[in-house]
């Protein structure tokens, strides 16, 4: 049989794609939720496609991580909890009947399956660069302006966040996210909801052969590795020579 190579142009042109993401977007919104629209799932897309454009992969695998960032929240159509399962299942079917090559559709069904920390785990590089994508994306631009609440967590966070972006430095194989704070929120109250999901990006990382680093206002705020690096060094000037 003769597939079809789908692109990022053909999913934003197709009629189903268009529907979901639009319906995510109203329902989340009328939850209370920050963001999920346009401007989340093209930050996502662009972003899953910019880490494995640095880290080397080819143009296809590239292509694929596109397709997967823009539709990765479709689940929240119909559910919010576990919407990442709902959305595995819906993108392969629609992408499947686009003419896309199963193998492929399977890919990127498996990705939007596992962005979720409270059940996702990167199998792939596609995946991996889909989660720290995906939850890197904290930004005042999310807030529902009109509905804003200074009380609500999420809200002053996000609002509190004037910058925000994703670099690989391949020189000392670290992913980083920075973000620029303002003082109307905290670095603790932004670890009060995205620990477990910074937790995801130190995973999805490794998996890719990277440490992620979070830097929030120029500090760092995780060391892992390069903390046993430097206590290394430590001991190294403890001993005297003879």
């Amino acid at each position: 049989m003769i597939y079809k190579r789908i692109t990022l142009a053909d999913v934003k042109k197709n009629d189903e794609f268009n529907a979901l993401i639009n319906r995510q977007q109203s329902y989340l919104e009328e939850l209370g939720y920050t963001e999920h629209g346009a401007r989340h799932v093209g930050y996502v897309s662009t972003v899953t496609a910019n880490i494995l454009r640095e880290l080397g992969f080819d143009k296809r695998t590239i292509e694929l991580g596109e397709i997967t960032g823009w539709i990765h929240d479709i689940g929240n159509t119909f559910n919010r909890k576990f919407h990442g399962l709902t959305g595995g299942v819906l993108s392969y079917n629609v992408l499947v009947r686009m003419g896309m090559d199963p193998n492929e559709a399977s890919c990127i069904a498996n990705a939007v399956g596992n962005h979720e920390e409270e059940v996702g785990v990167a199998s792939t590089p596609i995946s991996a660069a889909l989660q720290i994508a995906d939850k890197s994306d904290a930004h005042r631009s999310r807030v529902n302006k009109k509905g804003y609440d200074e009380h609500d967590i999420h809200d002053r966070v996000n609002m509190s966040i004037k910058k925000n972006y994703v670099v690989v430095d391949k020189a000392k194989h670290i992913i980083r996210l920075v973000l620029l704070m303002k003082a109307t929120s905290a670095p603790m109250e932004y670890l009060q909801i995205y620990l477990p999901r910074m937790v995801m990006c130190e995973k999805a990382a490794n998996f890719l052969g990277y440490t992620f680093e979070l830097v929030i206002n120029g500090v760092l705020i995780n060391h892992h590795r390069r903390a046993s690096e430097i206590r290394f060094r430590e001991n190294e000037k403890d001993v005297s020579p003879e």
